[in-house]
């Protein structure tokens, strides 16, 4: 029977034709340390030892799978994210880096404030409010999305974290989000892909992700941004805050669409790549619309 590290070089070189040489060996080392339960450092360590037969043939369907260029998260089935390991399955986005820049803005700028009311537009695996509830001890957390499907997996991971969240299949487009008080946090990482952008895109992401929630059309790139906004304008309180992730190539548009709805303090914000891929803005009035006891 091959050794771990014997096998770590045949699946790297495998996972070559679909993979760019080091993600290939990066994508290997993370395959076998799940499927063998071991952290880097073990892996390194017990390089020489031989591999049981029937880890082999569970390691060959998951390399299949990945040939197919099915993303590595959801063939182990868990994505890691801001210190959590996540359940992620078709029905959900896998959670980005990007995202979680989006989570330490908002822990920073809301630090210190309790009890605060934080409701997630578009939720999916529920990565965003399940990574406040540790940067924001007491906070109140609604997260909605329209795929049920979504949100079944979402709530089992708030249970394995024994986060509790008040989960609602809505529908931003038509329906309004039920909340027990007036908002502070209103955050979103929605649909902001162009349809045109499709050809640019990995097949792992065309063929695998969820499309509802990557494509916007065309014609209206700020289709969900802009309704968001219209609900902050309903369920913000006063000095509330609202917070996106954006497609860089739009952040003068959605800035200024902010500031026209009335929105005050709105501003882009750069990730690590310099890339303005956060917007951040204040409600200045009181919440307009009713606030539906739970």
């Amino acid at each position: 029977m091959p050794t771990l590290r014997q096998l770590t070089t045949d699946l790297t070189t495998a996972l070559t034709p679909v993979y760019e040489a080091r993600e290939a060996e990066a994508i290997a080392a993370q395959l076998l340390e799940h499927l063998l339960h071991l952290t880097p450092l073990q892996r390194r360590m017990q390089a020489q030892e031989v591999v049981d037969e029937t880890r082999l043939l569970e390691l060959a369907a998951m390399q299949a799978r990945l040939l197919r260029h099915e993303p590595l998260q959801y063939v182990l089935g868990t994505a890691h994210f801001a210190g959590l390991e996540l359940e992620v399955t078709p029905a959900t986005l896998i959670p980005r880096p990007e995202t979680e820049e989006l989570v330490e803005l908002i822990a920073r700028e809301q630090a210190g404030r309790a009890g605060l009311q934080v409701l997630d537009v578009g939720t999916g695996s529920g990565c965003i409010p399940l990574a406040l509830a540790g940067r924001l001890p007491g906070c109140h957390l609604t997260a909605v999305d329209v795929s049920m499907e979504a949100l079944v997996v979402a709530r089992r991971n708030a249970v394995h974290y024994e986060v509790v969240i008040d989960f609602q299949q809505v529908d931003v487009l038509t329906q309004v989000p039920m909340l027990a008080g007036p908002l502070d946090v209103l955050v979103s990482n929605p649909p902001y892909v162009l349809e045109n952008e499709r050809p640019l895109m990995r097949p792992n992401v065309l063929q695998y992700e969820p499309a509802t929630a990557l494509f916007v059309p065309d014609h209206d790139p700020l289709l969900f941004y802009r309704r968001i906004a219209e609900l902050g304008r309903e369920l913000l309180t006063v000095g509330g805050s609202l917070y996106f992730e954006i497609n860089e190539q739009f952040a003068p548009e959605t800035v200024a669409m902010l500031k026209t709805l009335g929105y005050t303090h709105a501003v882009a914000h750069n990730d690590i790549f310099d890339k303005a891929r956060m917007v951040r803005a204040i409600w200045p009035g009181a919440a307009q619309a009713r606030i539906i006891e739970r």
